[in-house]
């Protein structure tokens, strides 16, 4: 008996199972891990993000949804080194089942789409559960709460719970909670400009509702997110209802490709409606990179940013 107890518990920890069943909440349904994660692909820059913070790379067997859309940093490669990208932009089933993961984390319009290809659904038969990104959650339950800086906390923990680094996905949350307690403070007693978000050039514009983590950032920063009213977490609205609230400060999401976000700016001073607005008219914007917009590590940070360019003069 005692030499059987010995070989599971070496299996046990060789093949990194729990001593119990971990359970986190995905979009409001347990998700029930009996071993931990030991393949992980992970989709998108901002969930990479979170990845690379808790030091998972040596679980992750593939990325996707990275050089079809942006310009990665020096600091992101880094963090990479060889780990393969297996689709550009949105997986196929096949990409995935082909590395043979046992996680997948992604999101709603975050590398699967409501009724697509690649979904929990389809995924589950392969063996390969799926943790969704809650801030997509919206998409499929619109009993959601609205927008806070929970979306990137909670992630990060249940990552960390998942993957057996809770020490440092706590560690991480208290420190950003500290830093974003900081700029708070600064800013609770200043004027609230009122912001716009813009997702480049088009003709309707795409911004950040009420569910969308911007929408929290905004508010963090010490300013007042124009588009709070819409019932969505990304969506499209008319530029004859931005233009209507007339913002003072504009936010405007940078690809880094051709002139960035001054390519935007430029395209709003030439826009007949957006044109005549107190932000386009002052020139009063600042750009910031996807992986900063979208729930991530990097939002903390642009939160600074964005309040310091908000409030001139704010340390």
């Amino acid at each position: 008996m005692k030499q059987i107890w010995s070989a599971a518990l070496i299996t046990a920890l060789a093949g990194g199972a729990f001593a119990h069943e971990v359970t986190v909440d995905n979009c409001g349904a347990p998700l029930v891990f009996e071993t931990q994660p030991e393949r992980l692909v992970v989709h998108d820059m901002n969930m990479t993000d979170m990845a690379f913070a808790l030091g998972l790379q040596d679980k992750i067997v593939g990325l996707t949804g990275i050089t079809g859309w942006y310009k990665t940093s020096p600091e992101f490669d880094t963090l990479r080194g060889d780990i393969p990208e297996l689709a550009p932009k949105y997986p196929t089933v096949e990409n995935l089942v082909a590395v043979e993961p046992d996680l997948f984390f992604a999101g709603w319009y975050y590398g699967m789409k409501p009724g697509g290809d690649v979904t929990p659904g389809t995924l589950e038969p392969f063996g390969i559960k799926t943790m969704i990104l809650t801030e997509s959650c919206v998409h499929l339950d619109k009993d959601r709460p609205e927008a806070s800086m929970d979306l990137l906390f909670d992630d990060v923990l249940r990552l960390g719970k998942v993957m057996h680094v809770e020490d440092k996905a706590d560690a991480l949350v208290s420190g950003w909670k500290d830093e974003l307690a900081a700029i708070e403070a600064q800013t609770a007693d200043l004027p609230k400009p009122r912001v716009f978000l813009l997702d480049g050039p088009a003709d309707a514009p795409f911004t950040a509702g009420k569910f969308a983590i911007p929408d929290a950032m905004i508010a963090a920063a010490g300013g007042e997110n124009v588009t709070h009213d819409m019932d969505t977490s990304w969506g499209r609205t008319s530029w004859e209802v931005v233009a209507a609230s007339n913002p003072e400060f504009l936010v405007l999401l940078d690809y880094q490709t051709g002139n960035g976000a001054a390519d935007t700016f430029k395209f709003l001073q030439d826009h007949p409606v957006m044109s005549q607005i107190d932000a386009v008219k002052n020139e009063r914007w600042i750009g910031l990179r996807y992986e900063e917009l979208t729930p991530g590590p990097a939002n903390i940070k642009a939160i600074s940013k964005m309040a310091q360019a908000m409030h001139p003069g704010l340390n």
